[in-house]
């Protein structure tokens, strides 16, 4: 082929390619005129609030505002490593929220196998029951905490239930601090386990049903189908999951844990949020509780940069 033949040839192509490259960039437009919305408020919400950081920096007065509070430097944040009770918030949290995530997961695995393995004939005893699982994520802690505060309450149905069966002495669920973790991780588990699921059982549609087939010709019974073609084919997500709730192990449940506890049980209940909050909202110590809030954020952000790298290298995800 000739110079100035291979030349025709390129222009050509060029040419017959540029359709694809119009519509791609007019793809490419309103992907990102959909996501507009979602980038301003990612912008309002959490980008521009980590100005205030600087508050940490400072002995913050609202009145006087940024310009005209006293600068302490790392005062705040040598105050806070030198609190007795640092060592216990970080215990209190890591524990409540690393029972809720490998509880949580377990059970949302679980669930969701067996779910799974319903027969096709009662496609509706199925989609009642992810639905009737699935609705208390919708509910608010301030509507769930109401209800398990009769429900939990020394007197309430579930210790009258226990007593019924012959135990003398029911735990105080909510106002004894050895049994009020195991309280908000149950509570917390039994909230989510139907709505997180849905993942699982996704997941699970994309397993190759020739292998069930192959499985349950070569003799394999349900659980042994399930064990040895289910679970190794939603591995990956099952992986992915793990890896990425890392990034929350700092995050034991403000919400939950702020309506449900007590000063009976801050030596078991008391997290770092509700800390924050206590002191930085109710105390009115503007900067000490940004500067604890400052440290859990930097210390969570590290922790989902770990979890990205953890799943790129053991499942194959990418965020970028």
């Amino acid at each position: 082929m000739t110079a100035s033949s291979l030349a025709q040839h390129n222009r050509s192509a060029q040419a017959g390619n540029r359709p694809s490259q119009n519509w791609r960039r007019q793809g490419t437009s309103a992907l990102w005129l959909m996501l507009t919305p979602a980038i301003l408020l990612m912008l309002l919400f959490n980008l521009i609030p980590t100005f205030g950081l600087v508050i940490a920096f400072m002995d913050f007065n609202p009145l006087k505002g940024f310009f005209g509070s006293r600068w302490v430097g790392l005062g705040h944040f040598e105050l806070l490593f030198a609190l007795p009770d640092l060592r216990e918030l970080m215990r209190n949290t890591v524990t409540i929220a690393v029972g809720k995530i490998v509880l949580g997961q377990i059970v949302t695995l679980v669930f969701a196998l067996l779910l799974n393995e319903v027969y096709e004939r009662h496609t509706a005893f199925k989609r009642l029951v992810q639905t009737l699982t699935s609705f208390p994520h919708f509910l608010s802690w301030v509507v769930i905490g109401g209800i398990m505060m009769d429900v939990l309450a020394s007197n309430g149905i579930l210790n009258q239930v226990l007593r019924s069966i012959g135990v003398q002495r029911p735990p105080s669920w909510l106002g004894d601090p050895s049994v009020f973790p195991l309280t908000m991780i149950l509570s917390d588990v039994w909230k989510g386990f139907g709505w997180g699921a849905i993942i699982f059982l996704a997941a699970m549609t994309n397993v190759n049903p020739e292998n069930h087939e192959a499985a349950a010709i070569d003799g394999a019974g349900r659980f042994q189908r399930m064990w040895h073609v289910t679970i190794p084919g939603i591995a990956p997500i099952v992986v992915l999951q793990w890896v990425l709730s890392i990034g929350g192990i700092l995050n034991a449940g403000f919400d939950q844990i702020l309506f449900l506890y007590n000063p009976a049980v801050y030596s078991t209940g008391d997290v770092l949020d509700t800390y924050v909050y206590r002191v930085g909202i109710q105390s009115a110590q503007w900067s000490f509780g940004v500067a604890v809030g400052a440290i859990k954020s930097g210390i969570s952000f590290v922790l989902v940069l770990l979890s990205w790298y953890l799943a790129n290298r053991y499942s194959g995800w990418r965020p970028f």
